[in-house]
């Protein structure tokens, strides 16, 4: 080595931020490895590095001892004294071993240490920006697939897409752009995992901060959200402006802000309600967009019998009970649906055109 390495040591420190002391003493330990695995010795040396010239030392470390025992690492004051006078019983004596072909080994062991930390300082910095970007979206590209892992080009690294992230009936293609939500970020000895998700509520989340200015700026609030991704969202909304309607604010005009993230998440149905901080009322909210006639709240049991109309009680039960688990998901609370009949013990009396049924179990 040489003052030219020293000097593009530095122009590392200041381009990648890697620590030129860090740097010297890494090369400075592999240093001492490689010349006792190429001299077969298992003396005590260590290394030194002039951080002006880059001038290498190898150095022989002895204990000065009154009897030498094993003199790989023990020398005697007798001895000691042939090198300097002032040296005593317990001092430790450094002398040159430096071997005359040691150069090359020491150029090669150097470059791989820097190549390493290099590697090693790039992998820092791409989990350092990503942590930072956790529970954030991101635009990346297809790039591979194994088994049914999808594998995501993010630009600095690869993201990962596990078949539990991903979303039933959605299809991918190589060099399809598609966004996603950073779930996890995690360090691996082969660099970071960047873990993707497509199906967690907070990518519904972030696409309307997108979307939406009023949540940019926090004049509106999700309070909430309840997936079932793939087929249906529901999300709760909040706001303190009396002159801000926050569902509007998300619907927006002719419907142009909810449409593009339904387009994003590929036609997955989404129901935005205002949140409440009355329970009779949030509950009859979040079972929109079926119609309630009552809420019964049992705040020690936390839950709530709601009592709908009878042509409703399928719309506010929903396929396969999905309405209403997502409900109770979003309000927090038990959910036990009755229709009116059922509670009451009679018919509501109220006759009903069947259209307006289909037309309630088709929204």
């Amino acid at each position: 080595m040489n003052a030219e390495f020293m000097v593009a040591i530095e122009e590392l420190e200041k381009e990648k931020d890697i620590s030129k002391d860090i740097l010297i003493e890494a090369i400075e330990s592999a240093l001492v490895s490689a010349y006792k695995k190429n001299y077969g010795t298992s003396q005590n040396v260590r290394v030194a590095i002039d951080r002006e010239t880059g001038d290498i030392d190898i150095l022989m470390r002895k204990d000065i001892v009154e009897e030498v025992f094993d003199d790989l690492c023990e020398i005697s004051l007798e001895e000691a004294r042939e090198i300097d006078m002032r040296y005593e019983i317990g001092d430790v004596v450094e002398y040159q071993v430096t071997p005359k072909d040691f150069g090359r080994i020491a150029a090669q062991t150097a470059k791989q240490v820097v190549v390493q930390r290099i590697r090693e300082a790039e992998r820092g910095m791409v989990y350092d920006d990503y942590i930072q970007r956790q529970g954030e979206i991101i635009t990346g590209t297809v790039q591979r697939f194994s088994n049914d892992t999808m594998f995501i080009n993010m630009g600095k690294t690869e993201g990962i897409l596990s078949p539990n992230e991903q979303v039933r009936g959605e299809h991918f293609s190589i060099n399809e752009r598609l966004k996603l939500y950073i779930m996890d970020v995690k360090r691996t000895s082969k660099g970071p995992q960047v873990y993707l998700s497509r199906s967690h509520p907070g990518l519904v989340k972030k696409l309307f901060e997108l979307e939406v200015p009023e949540i940019q700026d926090k004049v509106v609030e999700i309070k909430n959200i309840a997936r079932e991704a793939g087929s249906r969202t529901k999300i709760a909304v909040y706001t303190e402006d009396p002159n801000v309607d926050p569902v509007g604010s998300c619907v927006g005009p002719r419907g142009v802000r909810v449409q593009a993230v339904v387009d994003e998440l590929f036609g997955e149905k989404i129901d935005i309600i205002p949140w409440s901080e009355v329970p009779e009322e949030l509950i009859s909210n979040v079972l929109a967009p079926a119609k309630v006639e009552a809420v019964y709240i049992d705040d020690e049991e936390r839950s709530a019998t709601v009592v709908v109309p009878d042509y409703q009680l399928s719309l506010a039960i929903g396929k396969e009970g999905q309405n209403v688990r997502l409900a109770a998901k979003l309000s927090g609370w038990k959910i036990d649906i009755k229709s009116h009949s059922q509670y009451f013990g009679e018919d509501d009396g109220i006759e009903y055109v069947d259209d307006d049924y289909e037309e309630g179990i088709d929204e």
